[in-house]
Formats: structure tokens, C-alpha cells, sequence
């Protein structure tokens, strides 16, 4: 009779594929797909009655699968749960256990941080129980944003619109995004003016800008234009002289390795990737990627984390290749370590390269574009923290004229440091001036050249990207690091929030939903109680609090506020204004309204049903149509693709996926087009008259990154040193194929 095998159930067939070959012959890995046992959809399935009772079903569509698994694990000789190391891996773990009905002899729990054969290997050898605290505050919050969702939802398809959505985490993110429109709206913009000298030592010498400061030591704001002549008036005629020079090395440390949050907003910045994208490519790196020599390999550890912490065999890695790559003195010393901040879980470490030695280039020829991008900003950003500070050489300089002081500042890289390696990016840049400054002493007189007065006005806040409302959810304690990305998919999903260039902006139906929540349900979207509520999932996590407990007191609350809100409102139908569109309706001449339809915006005429006139939407595209010159225009199919249309019609029939670019061919004149998707992509000429036309089949040309300019520049290099060797052979190439290839990068270069 053939030997039992231990059965391994993870959640996606990408793990299972990398951890199987780890274990080897004597276990079988297989895939549970996510969640196999679910509260239903069709009704709340919470018994509120009886200590909020949740009601769990197998998932439909799942039948199957939960069939093949049962018969596994009665087959097999112990059953590892290995689930992802979190809250909700936990809760499905659990499930999974109820729904095979395993025993607990039976069933046991492993987790892997990273997936490597060490970590998969040493967790099979030392399992642990379920852990029911975990699971318990997964319940919770699970059947708190059921009750949320299932009895507030209703109440708003009363009371504004059907379909509207609320939710505990959602409500508070949309709550942020309005309060900002608000206080951009409500902004009164302040005057103030800027003033730099332009000075130079004497003749022949270059001229530098100092910066007016204010009066002595004093600092001083200039708030009118008579500020400024005032004291341009005053120094015009005076002398300036260098009042102190201070010298030194000013150094920079670098950033911390990621986290979740952290890790989004990088990706946002840098990358333009959205938050879901970013933590469904970070999923991949996770789970397992085939590397040329070596098959499927983790290349990153567990992507949901709050935690800074770094396992001390990662710094010693980290520590070895800095030094064998970098040299010495990149090397701090010792392991840098990151203090992570209150109240995070610090469940698992920060997230890292499972590997350091796997650099981005050694593995970039195995990774889809997406994968080598996002895996390049992880391993840089870790490698980088072990680095050492990267120095400037900084100069600060005073200057005085007629008692007022003008300063100007100059750094200068001395040593890169952790920059060799990675430099964070930034949300807005400094407004500070740093040029370069002369040689200067003290008591040096200078010549002014010109004043140079500049106006500004205060700005109101600036709205929401993606990165800064996750870092502000991050610092108010709104959510946990799992939770980010599906939030702001999801108040932009049900049109709350949209997205204009990298900004969110509330819709009227966003503002008209968190009016009425403000007004009714102050605790929902309130910043601080959401908070509280988040802290009590995370004393149901450490054992501290029950979760029954927990959620009575949040239930009585909330439906007092409930049965408040209805008897207050009842009878009232709260209107969204609709938002007016530059269109006509071609009909009745009324000014066309933004509707939201099943495939996406379109216009409608205000005076339905009186008037039934629609139209989708137009997005004019730069540039002309290459066949009759009309204006080209952005459409979405039935199936809600994209593509790019003549505003004629089948008039002019012309067509097409790719994009119109505000280029013009350089030989025909006519729009240049690049293929859709992300990155620089290359533009090229349609036009089949045209010398530069590109067959479609060759559209798919896209920039060099600095890394693939010097692969080539070093290939180019490496070619033409046996030609060297060889006069005559380079004689020959010169006459007769130097000119055609000169000539074909040209045309490459103009496509």
C-alpha cells in the first residue's frame, strides 16, 4: 500500500507550484484559491440576536474544489494550513479546517514570511496550533463591516440614490477626500513676495542669488509690493558685505526599508502604479517567479507588513554584498536597525529581497517589465538602508545691506553613500534656491547686479494622490496595511472619488453621501473613532478584549443612530446635483448632463423622459486624423476597451488601438501614434506613404532605460574591438555598410 502523503493547502496555485518543490516527493502542495467558506451574499448572515452569530456557507462557485480537498485530506497523513501570515490567511486557515473537518492532531498551521527553502522547509519542521485570536479579530471585522454595509447601504438607496455603498473604512477615506475639496474651496490665498539679490565679487566673476531673510537676525515676511521697494530702496545704494560663511559637511541618511504603506506610495510616486496593481505584482514576486537556473523563487518577503523589523541574517547579507560590490567605506560598520512606530502589529518583518544576492539585473531577462520595476524599487530601497549616509560639503552664506540680511545656501555632493543605490522620491518639490557659490570670506564686500522681486500667493492644500491619502490613512490610524489598496479601489469604483491626472477629486454624489453620513452618522466617518475601532480589532488580536464583547457595544450605538436617521428623514429624497457638461443636446437644445451607465460616462439630456437624447462622452485626442484631418477622438467598446476613432465616423473610417501623440512625423507631417499600456513608450508614424511608416507589427519599440543604454553602449564596444585588429576588414565595412547603417539608425530614430 503506497504511503500517506502530507497534504499542503495554500491559497494560490503560484505557491503551491514553488513551495512543492521545496518539500519534495513526500508532500503534495495544492491550492485552496482564496476563501472556500464565506458569509452569504444574499442576506446579512449574522445572527445579531444570539452574540452576532456568524452564518458561514461554502462559496458557490467552489464546489468542486472543496470536494477534491476533502477527499485529499482524508487521504492524507497530516494536513498543513498554510495559508498567508496574517489576519484573514489565519481566518481562511480556519475555515479550511472546518470545512475538511479536520481534528486538531491533524490539522496544523505554518506560515512563511518569505518563500525560500530555508524558511519553507524550517516551518514544516516546527507547526503551531490555529491561532483563535487571529481568527477572532478577522471575524470581527469582517462581520462589523457587514453589519455596517448590509444596514446603512439600504438606508441610503432610501434616501439618495439605489446601489450606493457604506462602509467603515470607505466611508472615512471618501470623508478625507471631501474635507480636503472643502478646505481647498474655503481657502483664502494670502499675497507675499519673494526678493533675491543677484551679487557678484567684481568684474569677470560670476554672479550667484541671495535670498532676503529679514531685518538683523529677525526674519521678516514681505506681504506687498511697497514691502519690497521699501527695502530695495534701501539698499540700493548701500554696500553688501559677506556677514558670516559657514562651512560643512551636512550628511543624509537613508530612508527605512518598506512597508506596506510605504511601498504603495513609492510605487504611486516612481512608478505610477496604483495601489491594488502594486500589491498584485508584489503578490507575484512573493509567491514565486522562474529564474533561469534555479526555477520558481520567492524573490521578496510577506508585501502586508507595518513592521521596520529585519531578520539580523538579512543585514549580514545585505552588509557582504555592499562591501564586495560597493567597497568598504559604503559599508556603515554595523547593521542599521528601524525603529517601527506604536501601535503597528509587527507581525512580520519589513518587506525585503529574500535575497539580496539576486540583484535587479541578474534576474531582470526572468521578469515581466512590472515585476523588474517594482523589484528593482524593493531591492534598492533595502540595500540602500544598509548603506552608509551619503555627505555634502554645505555652505551657508549671510549677507548684510543696510541692516537687512540676505542668505544663500550651496550643497555639493562629497560622497553618494546610499545614493549610489536608491534616493526616495518626493511628493512636491523644495521652493529653497541652492546654486553654486564662489569662493567667499568674511567682511567681503559685493556689487549687486539687480533685485529680483517675485509675487506669490499662498496655495490652497493640495488635493489627494493616491500616495499622500494612503500615508495620511497610514498616520490617523484608518485601517491596517491589507486594507489601503482595496479602499481606494473601492470609493472610486462606486464613483465617489475620481481620478484627474494623479489627484482625487470627490464627485457630487461623494459629497452629497459624506454630507448625509456627517450629519447622521458622525461616529462612521469620524477619524478618531474609526481609529478606536481599529485598536480594539488589534486587543481582540492580543488576546486583551472579546470580540463579541466589542461588537455589541459598537451595535448599540449604531443602530439608535440608525433608527434616529430614519425617523429624521423620513419622507426626504436627497438630490445629487448632476454635473453640466460643455455639450448640447441635439434635440431639445438643453445643456447635457454626466450619467454613469454599465459601460462607464456618457451625457444625457437633463429633460428625461420628456427628451431621451444620449451621447458618450468626447475626449479629444491631440493631433489630426492621418486620413482627412478631422479631430481624433477617445472611445470605449461595449466590452469597455479603449480605442481611438476620426470624429467623422464612417465617414472617414479611420480607426485604431493605438495612441495619438502630440508629435508630428518629421518627413510627412502627419500625428505620430504610440501603443497603449504604461511606460515610455515610443511613438511611430501610421502614415503608409510616409519613409518613416512602421508596420504594425513592429509597434511595440519603447525607450531605453540608462540600464539597457549602457548594456548596449558595452556591447557596441565589445564588437568593435576585433574589427580594430583588422584594418582592411574595417576599411571595407567603412566604405560599403558604414553610410546604410548610419542612415538606419536615423530612420530608427525617427520613428
Amino acid at each position: 500500500m503506497a504511503k500517506a502523503k502530507n497534504l499542503v493547502i495554500v491559497e494560490s496555485p503560484a505557491k503551491a507550484k514553488t513551495i512543492e518543490k521545496y518539500l519534495g516527493s513526500d508532500y503534495k502542495v495544492t491550492a485552496s484559491m482564496g476563501h472556500l467558506r464565506d458569509l452569504p451574499k444574499s442576506k446579512m448572515g449574522v445572527d445579531i440576536e444570539h452574540g452576532f452569530e456568524p452564518q458561514y456557507i461554502p462559496v458557490r462557485d467552489k464546489k468542486e474544489l472543496i470536494s477534491e480537498l476533502k477527499k485529499e485530506a482524508k487521504a492524507a497523513k497530516t494536513v498543513y494550513l498554510a495559508t498567508d501570515p496574517d489576519r484573514e490567511g489565519e481566518a481562511i486557515s480556519w475555515h479550511l479546517k472546518e470545512l475538511l473537518e479536520l481534528d486538531d492532531e491533524k490539522a496544523k498551521r505554518v506560515t512563511f514570511n518569505e518563500i525560500t527553502k530555508k524558511v519553507v522547509t524550517e516551518s514544516i519542521q516546527n507547526p503551531r496550533s490555529i491561532d483563535q485570536d487571529l481568527v477572532n479579530a478577522q471575524q470581527a471585522r469582517r462581520i462589523l463591516d457587514r453589519i455596517v454595509g448590509y444596514e446603512l447601504s439600504p438606508f441610503l438607496w432610501r434616501k439618495i440614490k439605489t446601489g450606493l455603498s457604506a462602509g467603515r473604512v470607505q466611508s472615512v477615506a471618501t470623508r478625507m477626500v471631501v474635507d480636503r475639496e472643502e478646505e481647498i474651496r474655503n481657502f483664502n490665498s494670502q499675497e507675499y513676495w519673494l526678493l533675491d539679490a543677484c551679487l557678484n565679487c567684481g568684474e569677470d566673476t560670476a554672479s550667484f542669488n541671495a535670498r532676503f531673510f529679514g531685518k538683523g537676525d529677525k526674519k521678516q515676511e514681505l506681504h506687498s509690493e511697497a514691502e519690497v521697494n521699501t527695502v530695495i530702496r534701501e539698499t540700493e545704494k548701500a554696500p553688501f558685505t559677506v556677514k558670516t560663511v559657514k562651512r560643512g559637511e551636512k550628511q543624509k541618511s537613508p530612508a527605512p526599508p518598506f512597508i506596506t504603506s510605504t511601498l504603495q506610495q513609492e510605487a504611486s510616486r516612481r512608478l505610477g502604479m496604483t495601489p491594488r496593481r502594486t500589491m498584485s505584482i508584489a503578490q507575484q514576486l512573493y509567491e514565486g517567479v522562474e529564474i533561469s537556473g534555479q526555477g520558481s523563487v520567492g524573490l521578496i518577503t510577506y508585501m502586508r507588513t507595518d513592521s521596520l523589523r529585519l531578520s539580523e541574517e538579512a543585514l549580514a547579507a545585505a552588509g557582504a554584498y555592499i562591501v564586495q560590490h560597493y567597497g568598504e567605506n559604503y559599508y556603515p560598520g554595523k547593521p542599521r536597525h528601524f525603529k517601527t512606530k506604536s501601535g503597528a502589529q509587527d507581525a512580520h518583518e519589513a518587506i525585503r529581497p529574500t535575497d539580496v544576492n539576486l540583484s535587479p539585473d541578474v534576474v531582470r531577462k526572468d521578469l515581466t517589465q512590472e515585476q523588474y520595476r517594482l523589484y528593482r524599487l524593493i531591492w534598492g530601497r533595502f540595500t540602500a538602508c544598509q548603506m552608509a549616509n551619503a555627505v555634502y560639503d554645505n555652505v551657508s552664506v549671510e549677507v548684510d545691506s543696510a541692516g537687512y540680511t540676505f542668505k544663500a545656501n550651496y550643497s555639493e555632493m562629497k560622497f553618494k553613500g546610499y545614493t549610489a543605490v536608491y534616493e526616495e522620491a518626493r511628493d512636491e518639490e523644495s521652493s529653497e534656491i541652492d546654486n553654486p557659490l564662489p569662493s567667499l570670506s568674511q567682511g567681503q564686500q559685493l556689487y549687486l547686479e539687480k533685485m529680483l522681486p517675485d509675487q506669490q500667493f499662498t496655495q490652497p492644500p493640495a488635493r489627494f494622490t493616491e500616495a499622500t491619502l494612503i500615508r495620511a490613512m497610514e498616520e490617523k490610524g484608518i485601517g491596517r496595511p491589507s486594507t489601503y489598496a482595496p479602499t481606494i479601489s473601492t470609493i472610486t469604483a462606486h464613483d465617489y472619488v475620481i481620478k484627474e491626472g494623479k489627484y482625487l477629486r470627490p464627485t457630487p454624489l461623494g459629497e452629497v453621501v459624506t454630507g448625509l453620513m456627517k450629519e447622521r452618522f458622525a461616529d462612521i466617518v469620524d477619524l478618531k473613532f474609526t481609529n478606536h475601532m481599529e485598536a480594539e480589532l488589534d486587543e481582540i488580536e492580543n488576546g486583551k478584549a472579546q470580540w463579541r464583547n466589542v461588537l455589541a457595544d459598537f451595535y448599540d450605538d449604531f443602530s439608535q443612530e440608525l433608527q434616529a436617521a430614519e425617523t429624521a428623514m423620513e419622507g426626504v429624497k436627497l438630490k445629487v446635483p448632476d454635473v453640466l457638461s460643455d455639450e448640447y443636446c441635439d434635440v431639445c437644445g438643453r445643456q447635457m448632463v454626466v450619467k454613469k451607465g454599465k459601460f462607464g460616462h456618457f451625457l444625457a439630456c437633463p429633460g428625461f423622459p420628456d427628451c431621451t437624447f444620449t451621447k458618450p462622452i468626447v475626449i479629444e485626442m491631440p493631433g489630426k486624423c492621418p486620413k482627412c484631418g478631422g479631430r481624433i477622438l477617445k472611445r470605449t467598446s461595449k466590452k469597455g476597451y479603449v480605442f481611438y476613432a476620426c470624429e467623422r465616423g464612417t465617414d472617414c473610417g479611420f480607426i485604431t488601438w493605438d495612441v495619438p501623440t502630440k508629435d508630428f512625423c518629421p518627413a510627412c507631417g502627419k500625428t505620430m501614434f504610440k501603443r497603449s499600456g504604461r511606460g515610455p513608450l515610443k511613438s511611430f508614424c501610421i502614415n503608409e506613404a510616409c519613409a518613416n511608416f512602421v508596420p504594425e507589427e513592429q509597434r511595440v519599440y519603447k525607450k531605453k532605460t540608462p540600464e539597457e543604454k549602457a548594456a548596449a553602449a558595452e556591447k557596441k564596444a565589445a564588437a568593435k574591438k576585433p574589427a580594430a585588429k583588422k584594418p582592411a576588414a574595417k576599411k571595407t565595412t567603412k566604405t560599403t555598410t558604414k553610410k546604410p547603417a548610419a542612415k538606419k539608425t536615423a530612420k530608427a530614430k525617427e520613428a
